[in-house]
């Protein structure tokens, strides 16, 4: 059973232009930033934005605690793994919307 974290992912193809809109605009506040994504505090979950050249809609995350398990499900369940990273994975569902999963050691 997958369960949301706090992360939703977007994927946008100007980093630069997402910064300026989201830090100034919204009035987010910037809690991390690479080369490559800005992630913000939007209260009940960060919105981590992404630079990518395939622009797409927002991408919820999900932990599990074994990603491999994880991965064998979804696509016997009829999914398309569409980028895996080992610990992480994006995948979109039988009706094309995609989500993110990401191993996480749950417990101490």
């Amino acid at each position: 059973m997958l369960r949301s974290n706090d992360l939703v992912a977007i994927h946008l193809t100007d980093i630069s232009a997402a910064e300026n809109y989201y830090t100034n605009v919204m009035k987010l506040e910037m809690v991390s930033r690479t080369e490559t994504s800005v992630a913000y505090d939007a209260g009940s979950f960060v919105l981590n934005v992404c630079a990518d050249l395939n622009q797409g809609l927002p991408i919820p995350s999900f932990p599990v605690m074994d990603i491999r398990a994880a991965k064998e499900g979804l696509i016997a369940n009829g999914c398309t793994i569409l980028r895996d990273e080992g610990g992480s994975l994006c995948f979109s569902d039988p009706f094309g919307v995609v989500y993110h999963v990401v191993e996480e050691k749950m417990g101490g």
